[in-house]
Formats: structure tokens, sequence, C-alpha cells
């Protein structure tokens, strides 16, 4: 059995069972950390609806808290559910504000790595979002409709 995450109709993802129930546990631990509602639906006779403006809101969210952390582990543990909540947002048409969210923190960095030489900073912006976009088309590819 597969499981569909749609908006307005479309099918943007036609997930297997496990992979839709770990992503979705991804989202619930997401909406606590963020404190903020996905726009991801509940998962009903196998279908999930997607929430245009809560879900724009949560991608925005979700890509500022990723931006503003260099900690290596909270880093490795996220990117997976990040690149494929872009990918969708991308088979959403969600706009995202790359230039914005890539561009100096408007506050102070968020759980910052620290090593022997001192705080470790995120990586430039623009690589940042580079990779993340790369990485999220390719998992695309991999994600049927």
């Amino acid at each position: 059995m597969s499981q569909y995450y749609e908006l307005r109709g479309e099918t943007l993802w036609n997930s297997s069972q496990g992979a839709s129930r770990l992503f979705l546990r991804h989202v619930a631990l997401f909406e606590a950390e963020l404190e903020l509602p996905s726009g991801i639906g509940p998962m009903e006779w196998d279908e999930s609806e997607l929430d245009p403006e809560a879900f724009e809101a949560f991608v925005d969210a979700l890509l500022t808290w990723h931006r503003r952390t260099s900690h290596s582990v909270m880093r490795a543990l996220a990117d997976g559910f990040v690149v494929t909540v872009v990918a969708l947002a991308r088979r959403a048409g969600t706009p995202v504000d790359w230039e914005r969210i890539g561009g100096p923190p408007a506050g102070p960095y968020s759980d910052v790595q620290v090593s022997r030489n001192g705080a470790v900073a995120p990586p430039d912006g623009t690589a940042w979002a580079e990779e993340l976009r790369a990485r999220a088309r390719e998992m695309e590819r991999r994600m049927p409709r």
C-alpha cells in the first residue's frame, strides 16, 4: 500500500507506508521544535492534504532554523527531513526566499557547535542554499507521484 500527499487534488508524493510513517513522525517532531503547525494534514484513508499557507510558513521556519545552526549532530539528524520538505515544497510551488534565509541571520545563531578553536559558524548562505536545492532535486527524482 502507499500513501498520498496531495495539494488541491494533485499528488505531490505517493509514498510507501514505511517512508510515510517515518516522515510524519519527523513532521510531528519539527512541529514541536519550531512550535508551528506544518500544514501537512493528518493521514486519512491513505491521503494527506497540504494546507499551502501553513506549509509555506513551516518551510520558511524550518529552513531558517536549519540555516542558523552549526551543530553537526543536529544538522545530520535534520538533513534528510529538510531535503524531503524542500522537495515537497518545490512540487507544491511553495515560494522560498533563499536570498533572505541564506543571508546573515536577523538574530543570533542557535545551537552552535563549539570546538577547541571556538564556535563553528554555519556554512556560507549561498553554498548552503545551492546544496539544499541540488539535494532536493535529486530527492524529487526518487519520490514517486
